[in-house]
């Protein structure tokens, strides 16, 4: 546990910032869309090859499959190491302030409440520009720290 290594050798935790974490994003979301493409052309098979726009009959279920397939794409990384692949490949880990890793129901708030933080015109991740750990809504809400992983930093 990387948190509670660092504060055993009595180093400072560097925490990351907005940037790095917006790269990690577009990097998941190359991997989520195509899981979402997936998705969406098994559901167009069963709609005649025709899209599910607002005003189907199944679009509400549509809609609520698409967002319970992010739930587990992220969900799973989150619980299975702590780090979604954009965010190994920027060097950070997602973890509870304890150092012990994140939960199925903190996942859950975790998303819940990025999904607000996005919907408020991103209000929810630019709260990591004021906040000493970096922490955006959803850190807050999951008591959780996203840790930097790079030597030396």
């Amino acid at each position: 546990m990387i948190f509670e290594n660092r504060r055993i050798m009595n180093e400072s935790i560097n925490y990351v910032g907005l940037v790095r974490r917006l790269m990690a994003i577009i990097y998941d979301l190359f991997l989520l869309l195509a899981l979402l493409f997936i998705a969406t052309s098994v559901v167009m098979v069963f709609n005649q090859g025709k899209a599910i726009g607002p005003g189907h009959p199944l679009y509400a279920f549509y809609v609520t499959c698409l967002l319970i397939i992010c739930f587990c794409f992220y969900g799973w990384f989150w619980t299975h190491g702590g780090q979604t692949l954009g965010m190994k490949t920027w060097k950070m880990k997602l973890q509870q302030n304890n150092g012990h890793p994140v939960t199925w129901p903190l996942a859950f708030i975790r998303f819940i409440t990025a999904v607000i933080s996005w919907s408020a015109a991103g209000l929810g991740f630019f709260w990591s520009l004021f906040s000493p750990q970096r922490r955006t809504w959803h850190d807050i809400a999951s008591n959780c720290v996203l840790v930097d992983l790079r030597p030396g930093k």
